[in-house]
């Protein structure tokens, strides 16, 4: 499977995860060691079993939801790497909340050659969209 069919994969998956569904993602990532996931809903985590725990805690603050956008920011690749920078535009209820809510995140993914296929090693979002002179102090209200 080539780069951009795995990415479109990946966007698909992404909407089942906007529903609490995380298995799409699941299957797309590589099972190493060397694997990471940062995401708003904690610190970072190395390791498939540690990611994909993640995943499913991440998964599980999603209901009804969407991915209504990914535009692409940049693409970085050669023959067995290559990451992508994406604004990911999404609309769900979170973290048991009735209203659906909308957000933005920046996303890094970064993936690997593995026996032919294209696979997830490393993933990054964050909610930042917006300059801030506080800049790494933005959450703390500087």
């Amino acid at each position: 499977m080539d780069l951009e069919e795995t990415v479109r994969r990946y966007h698909d998956a992404a909407n089942q995860f906007a529903t609490g569904d995380p298995q799409g993602i699941k299957a797309l990532y590589s099972r190493t060691d060397d694997v990471m996931l940062a995401n708003p809903f904690g610190p970072a985590v190395r390791g498939w079993a540690a990611v994909s725990d993640a995943l499913d805690r991440a998964s599980a603050s999603f209901r009804d939801g969407a991915v209504t956008a990914f535009e692409r920011v940049a693409k970085y690749a050669d023959h067995d790497v290559a990451s992508i920078h994406e604004t990911e535009r999404w609309q769900a209820k979170v973290a048991g909340r009735p209203e659906i809510s909308t957000f933005t995140l920046r996303a890094t993914s970064t993936f690997r050659r593995e026996e032919g296929s294209w696979k997830l090693v490393l993933r990054h979002a964050d909610p930042i969209d917006t300059a801030d002179p506080a800049g790494p102090l933005r959450a703390r209200g500087a």
